[in-house]
């Protein structure tokens, strides 16, 4: 199996593209530490992936919750192998001068603070060891940015770039750094996307992809466990676009 003795801090886990990661992780091997700010759903998707997975609550924007959750993956696992930074929030699809300023402020820390505070909290866990790998979950709205989400399109796009230069800095201490970058996928933040949800807006939506249907959580995660496998070794630095030709 890929994973045999690695551990794997997933945020964001309990629900989406996190919980399917943290699903094909464990069947791969792997000890699974799932960090969601919904407890219960975390402590419900731990309970049905394995008996070895673990779950805490974690607010991914908050110094203390971050320190916390990287001190019970290291007390239950013995270390962190593989960090995958999925949790991520949208503002609701509309001109950019109507998102409010605690909206915005929410987004970026959700979004793109909750890197920097991870990072901060495993990378030096990572070079102790001289190796690790770091997934962060990025978008296609951070490359083909559409109207309606310019703020959330600016967090994505900081994610998609970020991860770049964390491959640039940390390759000298064997610890690779990718991003998987979605188009939209039908998952509880589609409507959130797409300002609405019907059939119309389904179809408009899925006209601009030429594979012609959302992505699927399986999507994600498969791309997610080849970036972070060995079959990956010789990949940092690149942001896998996971989006049926959306960005061609």
């Amino acid at each position: 199996m890929r994973f045999d003795n690695k551990a794997a801090l997933i945020t964001g886990g309990a629900s989406g593209f996190g919980r399917r990661i943290a699903e094909l992780f464990a069947r791969e091997g792997a000890r699974v530490a799932i960090a969601d700010i919904n407890e219960p759903a975390a402590r419900e998707a731990a309970a049905a992936i394995s008996n070895t997975a673990i779950a805490m609550r974690c607010d991914v924007s908050q110094r203390a919750d971050v320190d916390a959750a990287v001190q019970a993956t290291q007390d239950a696992f013995g270390g962190i192998d593989i960090l995958i930074n999925n949790a991520g929030m949208s503002h609701k699809r509309r001109p950019m001068l109507e998102v409010e300023e605690d909206e915005f402020d929410r987004l970026m820390a959700v979004n793109v603070k909750s890197i920097f505070l991870f990072t901060h909290a495993v990378v030096p866990l990572m070079r102790k060891k001289k190796s690790g790998v770091i997934i962060n979950i990025g978008s296609t709205a951070g490359i083909r940015p559409r109207p309606g989400l310019t703020w959330y399109n600016a967090s994505k796009g900081a994610v998609n770039l970020l991860s770049k230069s964390m491959a640039a800095e940390l390759a000298p201490d064997g610890i690779r750094v990718c991003a998987v970058a979605p188009v939209m996928a039908d998952t509880p933040l589609l409507p959130t996307f797409m300002g609405g949800d019907s059939p119309e807006l389904r179809a408009q939506f899925k006209a601009t992809v030429p594979l012609g249907r959302f992505a699927t959580v399986d999507d994600v995660a498969n791309a997610t466990l080849f970036l972070a496998s060995e079959e990956a070794s010789f990949l940092t630095g690149n942001v896998l676009e996971v989006d049926g030709g959306r960005c061609v």
